[in-house]
């Protein structure tokens, strides 16, 4: 799997950072890792476990400690802490670096960034934005939409209909996120995020038309940068004699990425209503992720009505 990559330079631009002291290789920095660290123990003299990787951040804590320490015994903890060659070191509360870190940031040619916001804010905005732009992805020959709330990925091969049903869904008040090819990121355990390449964001391709700007002919309502993926519906051509799930009893999946999404499979004959079953598809996703399996229901109401009426057909 493709490991991404984060440039310091646009982490400093995103976040309106401050460069106090810039390292000769700034310009060359890459942030690898999404976590960032706050050096409490480290300051302490403790480097069992430390991540040198990481962007490490000083707080209003972490200088009210090293305010209490001698200049000496600061230049040694700033001199054995920058030693490790972290990608930068950013401080927070436009708390003003003191002269002793200047100076081993020069020895060890380590990046000083500042920043005016509190460190716990400055802390959680940088993780997700790393987490979002570092996550494993991959892309997808697909449609996604977002159907009364649930993110719908609409699998199926070329042709088969599922860009017209996408149009459908737009006039029926849905929104379009990506049309043709889905980037798809995994940005938590278990959470997928999809996408469209910049290329073609907001642009679906109608064969007989051509290609179509959503957001313009639609508006702005109709379209949506990115949502998260909670069904995959893929759509197949119907088989006289191939066997489909007819209660919705077998939970099909489909694995991108190591996670499990559900999926339906939906044949499709000339003159079926794609749209209007991919509707349903969405709003029956959502109550059973809320605990509702109509399927179940309806198996045990069958079950009862044999137990309660024995020898009727």
């Amino acid at each position: 799997m493709e490991i991404y990559s984060v440039p310091l330079t646009k982490l400093v631009k995103e976040f309106d950072l401050r460069v106090a002291y810039a390292s000769s290789d700034y310009e060359k920095i890459h942030l690898t890792v999404e976590d960032v660290a706050r050096p409490g123990l480290q300051l302490a003299g403790f480097f069992e476990h430390f991540e040198p990787v990481r962007l490490q951040v000083i707080g209003n804590v972490e200088a009210s400690y090293l305010n209490k320490l001698s200049s000496f015994e600061r230049s040694r903890i700033y001199d054995r802490l920058l030693s490790f060659k972290s990608p930068a070191m950013l401080i927070a509360r436009d708390i003003e670096p003191d002269q002793q870190l200047m100076e081993m940031a020069k020895k060890h040619n380590i990046t000083i960034l500042r920043s005016n916001e509190a460190t716990s804010t400055v802390v959680s905005a940088i993780i997700a934005y790393l987490k979002s732009l570092l996550a494993p992805r991959i892309t997808r020959h697909a449609v996604l939409m977002e159907v009364y709330g649930e993110g719908v990925l609409i699998t199926g091969e070329s042709g088969i209909g599922k860009s017209e049903a996408a149009v459908e869904l737009l006039k029926r008040g849905h929104r379009l996120i990506a049309d043709d090819a889905v980037e798809i990121k995994k940005i938590a355990g278990n959470v997928l995020m999809g996408s469209a390449p910049d290329l073609i964001r907001n642009y679906v391709e109608l064969r007989g038309i051509g290609v179509v700007n959503v957001a313009k002919l639609f508006g702005m309502g109709a379209v949506k940068m990115e949502n998260q993926i909670d069904l995959v519906v893929n759509v197949v051509p119907w088989e006289q004699n191939a066997a489909y799930d007819r209660l919705g009893l077998e939970e099909q999946t489909m694995e991108i990425l190591g996670t499990k999404i559900p999926m339906n499979t939906i044949p499709i004959t000339p003159g079926r209503n794609l749209a209007v079953i991919l509707e349903v598809a969405a709003m029956n996703n959502r109550q059973r992720r809320m605990g509702y399996n109509p399927a179940e229901e309806f198996t045990q109401r069958i079950n009862e009505h044999f137990a309660s009426n024995p020898g009727t057909v």
